[in-house]
């Protein structure tokens, strides 16, 4: 007879064990000549020497299970000890499950195209409207990369530009004001990963989330880095962020170009990387479409409408602009003219 402590380590215990306790209990009775007794993230065994080692290799089966799909069955249990692969295990092109065992997968032709970009590039940009799954897809690829230990942390930003709000005028401390503006990442990391689990990864910056102007002088290694609503950074913020690339880390920068909340008088630093990073080795630039988005289908609607909204006005922009330079022959100098557009404008 002997005894073994099996520790279930970087789990939730509670959904490892069971509703009640049930896997538990399942456990047990599939392995009725040994003796178990679990006590927070430990079980204690005791008995044969030959069904302790068939029980330590089952068990750590289920808590990577558990690890990568959040979830564990009874069916889940049985094909474990009989050697099988599981439902879940089984299933091709999965990226993470989240916390509710549902899995994490690309839905679309362009998403698939961000999955790949970020296997063979370093650095890639996702270009899109909203509803496209850049954010979403860009943190599943960032938790996949941490669970299978090819990056030590997971370090995630966005500008905090106000659209249309400001700051001052939020309550609390800084820390308080800037949340709000990172609230979209945290919800896509709680729908991923347990809350207590999460904490923990955040207490011990495994998991790092931060305004972008947080960044600045830092060197960024071992980690999946993703910069959220790229096209609100300056030419000097993006230029800044991309520069903190260190070894053995892969980016990824997410924007829509039609969601531009900067100042009119700046530019935005995404529009102009992507054209000048476009032909530079080791970069992939993904643009998803309207036929990307995975939201409610009356966001490819609105999207749809607005962009219709947007080339009308381009269009009226143009026409008018070429009037007014026939007009502008007719005068012979600025002041003249000006006063005359004066005039035009009062009267329409």
């Amino acid at each position: 007879m002997i005894e073994k402590h099996i520790v279930l380590e970087e789990i939730d215990p509670v959904v490892f064990y069971g509703v009640n306790n049930s896997h538990l209990q399942m456990i047990k009775s599939l392995f009725p000549k040994l003796r178990i007794v679990a006590r927070d993230n430990v079980i204690r065994v005791l008995g044969d020497e030959e069904e302790m080692a068939k029980i330590e290799e089952d068990i750590e089966t289920m808590r990577l299970h558990v690890l990568k799909f959040n979830s564990i069955t009874d069916e889940d249990i049985l094909d474990i000890i009989k050697g099988k692969k599981t439902k879940a295990e089984a299933t091709k092109d999965v990226l993470v499950y989240n916390i509710s065992g549902r899995p994490i997968k690309s839905r679309s032709e362009n998403q698939q195209k961000l999955i790949d970009a970020f296997e063979k590039t370093d650095m890639t940009f996702a270009v899109g409207p909203a509803g496209t799954g850049k954010t979403y897809l860009s943190i599943a690829l960032a938790v996949k990369a941490l669970k299978e230990k090819t990056a030590k942390k997971i370090i995630l930003s966005r500008p905090a530009v106000e659209a249309g709000e400001k700051l001052g005028f939020l309550p609390g401390d800084m820390k308080d004001k800037i949340d709000p503006y990172l609230q979209p990442l945290y919800d896509a990391l709680e729908d991923m990963i347990p809350t207590a689990k999460l904490q923990e990864m955040m207490e011990k910056h495994i998991i790092q989330i931060a305004p972008l102007a947080f960044m600045r002088g830092r060197t960024l290694s071992d980690a999946v880095v993703i910069l959220d609503e790229a096209q609100n950074t300056t030419s000097q913020q993006i230029r800044m962020f991309l520069t903190r690339m260190g070894s053995s880390t892969r980016m990824i920068i997410t924007g829509d170009i039609t969601q531009i909340d900067l100042p009119r008088d700046q530019r935005s630093g995404l529009k102009e990387a992507l054209k000048i990073l476009e032909h530079v080795d080791g970069i992939s630039i993904v643009n998803l479409t309207q036929k990307d988005i995975v939201r409610h289908k009356l966001v490819t609607r609105i999207v749809n409408a607005y962009d219709k909204f947007d080339k009308a006005k381009e269009k009226e922009r143009a026409e008018n602009n070429i009037k007014r330079a026939q007009r502008r022959e007719h005068f012979n100098d600025e002041e003249e003219f000006a006063i005359f557009e004066k005039i035009d404008n009062d009267i329409n």
